[in-house]
């Protein structure tokens, strides 16, 4: 039965690494996939992480089954990291984390998620966004359209035409936003812009569905959060797909998030539960490794050292 399959195009990123292992150019520099390398072209591993593993190491004392949604210390943590400690949706009790296999994995559980009880809707991409943005909600089903983000003869954001577009998205689609360090362009929005986009949302009724790949990368920990702060102040409802691949290094325990912001916690919880049905039936429940290393205390008391 396998005769009649054609050969599938090369991912738009991970083969042009491959293409780059292949050239034997001694001069070659590989700016494909975002991975932080040192001065000898090594990925390094954070002192961090390795005093976290061996703490693991030493005192692991079972290798069974993660939760579905994975450790709730886990989830606790990421809504303080995306949010801060003592947020007003963390003391309403109504967000809900689930951990997943890397930043990927929540935003195509997230589209599993949405799918099944937004049907119709339509999500909205960034012109340009990340190659793999598209093909995740397009392989789970949605119609995919994009707004205006970047503008080539000014090398910087189209705001006006952004801002237009997401006043015209109607209620029920979704939007999906880069949080910061916009992916592929670099171009990011201001706090003030963060605002208005915000309000944008709130009176326009579309669900945010914000892709939060680089805290820490752009201006600090802190400050990163700010277009996620700016939504929840006007959006109740939306998501959050966030990772540790790249902030910590952990790109190989693909140790990432889906965060869900409900408007109350009786609605956190139901949404949640079909958030677990989805993970269930694709992955049954996250790898603990990553999860692990996050939530141990070796690991933030060399963090809190910085």
């Amino acid at each position: 039965m396998f005769e009649a399959i054609p050969q599938a195009p090369a991912d738009a990123i991970l083969g042009l690494t491959d293409a780059w292992k292949k050239d034997p150019n001694p001069l070659k520099v590989n700016l494909g996939v975002g991975v932080y390398k040192d001065e000898s072209g090594a990925t390094p591993i954070l002192a961090s992480v390795k005093a976290a593993e061996q703490k693991i190491l030493a005192t692991a004392t079972t290798k069974s089954y993660m939760p579905i949604g994975g450790d709730p210390a886990y989830g606790k943590l990421v809504q303080d990291m995306i949010l801060g400690d003592g947020h007003e949706a963390i003391k309403a009790a109504r967000v809900r984390t689930a951990h997943t296999p890397g930043g990927t994995g929540g935003l195509r559980v997230g589209a599993d998620f949405l799918k099944k009880f937004l049907p119709t809707a339509t999500v909205w991409i960034s012109k340009p966004t990340w190659a793999n943005h598209r093909g995740i909600f397009q392989a789970a089903g949605f119609k995919v359209e994009e707004y205006p983000y970047y503008d080539p003869a000014t090398k910087g954001l189209d705001f006006a035409g952004m801002k237009a577009a997401l006043e015209k998205v109607k209620a029920g689609d979704i939007v999906l936003l880069h949080v910061c360090c916009h992916n592929p362009t670099g171009v990011d929005l201001t706090k003030e812009q963060w605002n208005e986009i915000a309000a944008v949302g709130g009176k326009a009724g579309w669900l945010p569905f914000m892709d939060f790949a680089y805290q820490g990368f752009g201006t600090g920990l802190e400050d990163d959060r700010h277009g996620v702060l700016a939504m929840a102040a006007h959006c109740p409802e939306m998501l959050v797909s966030s990772s540790f691949s790249k902030n910590f290094g952990l790109y190989q325990d693909r140790t990432g998030a889906l965060t869900l912001f409900a408007k109350d916690a009786k609605q956190a919880d139901a949404s949640f539960s079909n958030v677990e049905i989805v993970v269930r039936v694709n992955y049954s429940n996250p790898a603990a490794h990553g999860g692990l290393i996050v939530t141990t205390q070796e690991f933030h008391e060399i963090i809190r050292r910085f």
